[in-house]
């Protein structure tokens, strides 16, 4: 339970990321990061002490419950604080590279941590001990395997609130994968045939708690739709900020009215035109995703928007964050906003990852 003095804290997680071909000569990544700030204070702590040498904070997770317990994927696994990051422990968890993790909806002893090489390992007892999942019955689309294979990266986990059985991963240039028995065992559910990468490179997926079976996906350059269990897709029109989609990254839904969601969304990656000026767009929906608007958070971002964060305790405290350190934080449920930049250089290889609150 909160307490009634409860004050939120965010989190923000900088990484970088190697070639998307598999077999590509290794490249060396900047030093990532993690950092805290309170709501009232100005600075930004650096709480990444503890954690590998370097890290790559790729993937953030609060505590549904307790928002003092903090987990963080990095490329040596899993790690959790019971302090808001003050110390770390790491968790026995498969020492690769994380880039997802989450709770299941009813039962928050239950995590799932998303790696690369389509990897999910599960947790039921609060991340103590983990199991590997079966996911060897996915089956990519070829246009993602041809003529080079491309890093399969689970980037996001979203359970169905009505069943939690029914579980959803998207990955990087791989598609959609879908669980039916709580996460032990995978198949693809990608449909369709494709002439280019982009309905099938996903950067996230959100299972819209306000109807069971409600799926939605966000993929480089498009936002998708599926009313039944992850069929029969419809393609949501949103904002293009670039000829032929928007680059989208996050997408939530309000814990305190699944109706209400925001889409964080961008022009300057993936399939835009070479020379497109990148910039970044907060995206808001009151009606489950229907009809779409932009927020004004005060400015246009001058990335490209990369993540979306509210306090469950506190579902007026909305933020978002930019590729390159821009936090923009409202306290009156997007109404009005305020900015802040995180410390340190931004680059293409070196960003933004995950960003959470509690």
């Amino acid at each position: 339970m909160v307490s009634n003095n409860h004050s939120t804290h965010v989190y923000v997680g900088l990484g970088g990321e190697y070639p998307l071909i598999v077999g590509a000569p290794p490249i060396d990544l900047p030093p990532g990061g993690l950092y805290r700030r309170k709501d009232g204070e100005e600075e930004w702590i650096d709480i990444s002490g503890g954690l590998p040498e370097g890290p790559q904070v790729r993937a953030l997770m609060v505590h549904p419950e307790n928002p003092a317990v903090l987990f963080a994927g990095t490329q040596q696994g899993v790690y959790r604080s019971s302090d808001r990051g003050g110390h770390w422990e790491a968790l026995p968890s498969h020492q690769g590279e994380v880039w997802s993790l989450a709770a299941h909806p009813q039962n928050p002893n239950i995590i799932y941590a998303g790696y690369d090489q389509c990897t999910i390992d599960r947790s039921e007892d609060g991340g103590a001990s983990w199991k590997t999942m079966n996911t060897s019955s996915v089956k990519f689309p070829n246009i993602t395997m041809k003529p080079d294979e491309i890093c399969k990266r689970v980037i996001g986990i979203s359970s169905d609130h009505a069943n939690p059985s029914d579980i959803y991963g998207a990955i990087e240039v791989g598609g959609l994968v879908a669980s039916r028995d709580g996460g032990e065992n995978w198949e693809s559910i990608t449909d369709g045939h494709y002439t280019r990468t982009g309905p099938v490179d996903l950067h996230g997926v959100q299972v819209n708690p306000s109807a069971p079976g409600l799926v939605y996906i966000i993929t480089q350059l498009a936002m998708f739709r599926s009313r039944e269990r992850g069929t029969d897709w419809e393609f949501v029109a949103i904002d293009e900020m670039f000829p032929g989609g928007s680059y989208c990254r996050d997408l939530v839904s309000a814990p305190d009215d699944p109706r209400t969601m925001y889409l964080a969304a961008g022009a300057g990656g993936g399939s835009s035109p070479p020379g497109t000026v990148e910039e970044g767009v907060l995206l808001r929906s009151k009606d489950a995703g229907e009809t779409w608007n932009r927020v004004d958070i005060g400015e246009t971002a001058p990335s490209r928007m990369f993540q979306i964060a509210i306090d469950p305790a506190a579902p007026s405290h909305v933020y978002c964050c930019a590729s390159y350190g821009q936090v923009y934080s409202s306290y009156d449920s997007g109404e009005s906003w305020s900015k802040s930049q995180i410390p340190g250089e931004m680059s293409r290889r070196h960003h933004v990852y995950p960003m959470v609150c509690g």
